[in-house]
This record gives structure tokens, C-alpha cells and sequence, in this order.
């Protein structure tokens, strides 16, 4: 029998003080895969504006994360771009209900609605084991 399911995507994975989980896209098939069906509506969406890098998760239950944990996420995903050595860069964030991928798009182009921008230093939080 042929199992023809898509391999599981490989993620790196964060904990941010707290216990809140962030996930982020090691390979443009890993973030559509994260971005377009394993995040959560309410789940907070993030990547650097303007070039390459990964699609990041911060996951998101029934407690709305505090600006700092919004913050913290914004800085992994500017972390896992090519803006990682450049200073403060701007990181666009929505919640994942507002990511779409246009239909033919190549693996990792999608569109976003209700982006904020934050600017945030490229990081991992302290104790960060990228698994």
C-alpha cells in the first residue's frame, strides 16, 4: 500500500517564559505546512518582512500571551531569516486565521490580512535548545 501523506514537517521549536510554545519552519514546505494547516485560527503568526525566513507559530490556548511573549516570538522569527545579523528589523505579525496561501503559489508564498509590524533584535530565548 502507497501512503502518499505529505512527511511531517520539521520544525524547530521554542519554549518562551511562561510555557508558551513557538514553532518555526526549518524549509519553505515546513512553513506552508505549519502556517497553512497545522496552526491554530487564534495561534499568533510571524516572519520578517521583505526576505527570506521562516514562518513562526506562537501558540496560543485559551490565555492571550502577554506583549513581551508577542515580542519574544517576533524575535525568533527574525532569528531564523536572513536578517539575523542586521540589527532591529521589522517583523510583520497576524493571527493564523488571516495567513493564506494563494492557490498555485510556489511552497512558502502566502498572503496575510490585519498585519501589525513590530521591530524587534533577531533572538532565541535564553536557554534555547533548537530541536
Amino acid at each position: 500500500m502507497n501512503d502518499r501523506r505529505p512527511a511531517e514537517p520539521k520544525l524547530y521549536e521554542y519554549e518562551l517564559p511562561g510555557g508558551w510554545r513557538v514553532l518555526a519552519g526549518r524549509t519553505e514546505s515546513d512553513n506552508d505546512r505549519l502556517s497553512t494547516r497545522l496552526a491554530n485560527a487564534n495561534d499568533f503568526w510571524f516572519h520578517v518582512r521583505g526576505m527570506p525566513g521562516s514562518h513562526v507559530v506562537l501558540r496560543v490556548d485559551d490565555v492571550e500571551p502577554d506583549r513581551e511573549v508577542v515580542r519574544g516570538a517576533a524575535a525568533i522569527a527574525a532569528y531564523h531569516s536572513k536578517a539575523r545579523g542586521g540589527g532591529k528589523v521589522p517583523v510583520s505579525c497576524t493571527r493564523a486565521k488571516y495567513v493564506t496561501k494563494p492557490k498555485g503559489a510556489k511552497p512558502g508564498t502566502v498572503q496575510i490580512r490585519r498585519e501589525k509590524v513590530l521591530t524587534v533584535a533577531p533572538a532565541l530565548p535564553k536557554d534555547a535548545d533548537s530541536s
